[in-house]
């Protein structure tokens, strides 16, 4: 199979979703209406709620939902076959993907851009609400030990990375200040801003920090590890436009423009796949379903989307009509990013035995190694090349960490507000989330957690889509749309959990582990338990929301006719 075949299905998919399926919910079920008032608008504060340009956030979106994901998904996943990976990441944004990353948009500022704990609350039970927000905590956790780890195992091995990050921060707080305080034009400042992202990749190739500050300190994990969350810690108690939005703002153009150039790239060399269409249902990780399905999450469908979209974006939002562009739009670019990835795993090396080689080191190597040939065809050095590809792994990593720690900081305050006054403190919720995600970093429990972030990450979209559903229920619209998809995720996240779960305790019960893995296992094996067991508690809450909404309906229409 050719790549330029596969690119091409991806546009078309890409089109027909958003021109066609998206327009029609957007117009047709939902509604929306340019002159209602968003949440945005009307509760403007300058920190949380910010009415702000869907020229900015289609980049701010893209950045905060697009983390590591959608390029270690497919490149992973490549193991049961392309064609498998490729009809789910095609299928999952056209069907699934992009339909959570909308409604959850729209339905938080439907409702005056709350929360998904005060959603559920509202939509589920007061139950429904601490249990889903103990789950949004230690799920957030995950991300942040799991990303964490990215960023600065990347900053070691990559002795570039840190000036790339130091000159995309100046950026875009710079960018921050020109938007917003100083009301520049929004092409001139993108320009200013983009440019010095840019220089800093190239300066970091020809100043490492290892020149900088010396090989001890460049190969500390210390000192990177609290350097990231010492990023994430301004991004979470600064105003949204000063840190987190303008950052991710400027971030997203250091990956549309690699994604860009390198898609030109495949059409110039336009290679033919050397990995198989399909191998075998089970495989070493597990069996296509449900393991490929948790094992590709961001460019199908994933959790996280919703929590931006509705903790982040929906907040942001200054006209109803700009959710379908920024909510579904973004989907779908995410989507070409997973599909480039697939594309470099299986037509960059000449044989399955080589990828085999090659992914034992990890997908990060084999992403930047595709990057590298692709911009290559447009006469770009390889040093350089290689180097850009690692840079935008580190910028989706810690573009997502950053929302993570004030996501954490939020939902600390959700859940604790009336244990004590004082985890309202935005500056307290923070530190605990800080300091939870350096010691999940710097001990090495991240590892054992990870296994776990696929299925946690797919739950969460299922939960997101339940609430979805009892919310169009309530309002009496079509809930086909996001039912059947939340029906799928479910049953397949939980399959997905219980069997990674049986794997990991049958280990320690025979005896097959040892020392920290022993700890490890068992750990992550009750973890999964824990995951199952609160969706369950949630999906039975969730029934008898659907049950009360049927029979409101029910009642209301007997008495129409009467």
């Amino acid at each position: 199979m050719n790549s330029i075949f596969v690119l091409v299905l991806g546009f078309i998919v890409a089109f027909v979703g958003y021109r066609f399926y998206a327009k029609h919910i957007d117009s047709k079920v939902l509604k929306a209406d340019s002159k209602r008032m968003t949440p945005a608008k009307m509760y403007m504060d300058g920190v949380e709620f910010m009415p702000t340009s869907k020229n900015i956030l289609f980049g701010y979106q893209f950045k905060s939902i697009a983390g590591a994901a959608p390029i270690i998904g497919p490149i992973i996943a490549i193991q049961w076959g392309w064609l498998p990976a490729l009809l789910w990441i095609l299928g999952g944004s056209l069907f699934i993907g992009w339909v959570q990353d909308y409604s959850s948009a729209m339905i938080a500022m439907r409702n005056d851009g709350a929360s998904f704990g005060g959603l559920s609350h509202r939509l589920i039970s007061p139950r429904a609400r601490v249990i889903l927000l103990s789950f949004i905590y230690f799920y957030l956790l995950l991300i942040a030990g799991a990303f964490g780890n990215v960023v600065v195992s990347t900053a070691i091995t990559l002795k570039a990375a840190p000036m790339a990050w130091l000159f995309l921060t100046l950026g875009g707080i710079l960018a921050g200040h020109m938007i917003y305080r100083w009301k520049k034009d929004i092409v001139l400042t993108t320009a200013i801003t983009v440019i010095i992202a840019l220089v800093g990749i190239w300066l970091g190739t020809v100043a490492p920090s290892d020149k900088i500050l010396g090989t001890d300190l460049s190969n500390s994990r210390v000192l990177w590890t609290i350097a990231a969350f010492v990023f994430c810690y301004f991004a979470a108690v600064l105003p949204i436009w000063r840190f987190a939005l303008p950052i991710n703002y400027v971030a997203s153009y250091i990956v549309f423009l690699g994604l860009f150039f390198g898609i030109i790239g495949v059409f110039i060399l336009h290679p033919n796949f050397t990995l198989p269409a399909y191998t075998n249902f089970s495989i070493k990780i597990g069996p296509i379903w449900p393991i490929m399905f948790v094992t590709i999450a961001c460019g199908a469908i994933s959790g996280w989307h919703s929590i931006v979209s509705s903790s982040g974006t929906a907040r942001q939002l200054e006209n109803e009509l700009d959710a379908r562009p920024v909510g579904a739009g973004v989907m779908f670019v995410e989507m070409m990013l997973a599909v480039f990835a697939l594309i470099i795993a299986g037509t960059i090396y000449a044989s399955p035995a080589e990828y085999g080689a090659a992914i034992v080191k990890g997908p990060g190597g084999i992403f930047a190694g595709g990057v590298s040939k692709f911009l290559g065809a447009l006469g770009l050095p390889a040093n350089l090349g290689r180097s850009y590809g690692s840079v935008m792994m580190v910028v989706l990593a810690v573009t997502i960490m950053q929302l993570v720690i004030r996501f954490m900081r939020v939902a600390t305050s959700e859940l604790l507000s009336d244990v004590s006054p004082i985890f309202r403190n935005a500056h307290v919720g923070t530190f605990i989330a800080s300091i939870l995600g350096i010691l999940l970093v710097l001990t090495g429990w991240w590892q054992y957690l990870w296994v776990l972030f696929g299925g946690a990450n797919q739950l969460m979209a299922s939960l997101a889509l339940m609430l979805m559903t009892a919310w169009l229920m309530s309002e009496g619209k079509p809930v086909a749309w996001v039912f059947w998809p939340m029906i799928f995720m479910f049953i397949t996240t939980i399959a997905a959990l219980l069997f990674t779960s049986y794997n990991l305790l049958q280990k320690v019960l025979s005896g097959a582990v040892k020392g920290q893995d022993l700890i490890g296992n068992t750990l992550m094996g009750l973890v999964g338990l824990f995951l199952v067991a609160a969706a369950f508690v949630l999906g039975w809450e969730g029934i008898k929301a659907f049950n009360r909404y049927r029979t409101i309906k029910n009642q209301a229409s007997v008495a129409a006719k009467a």
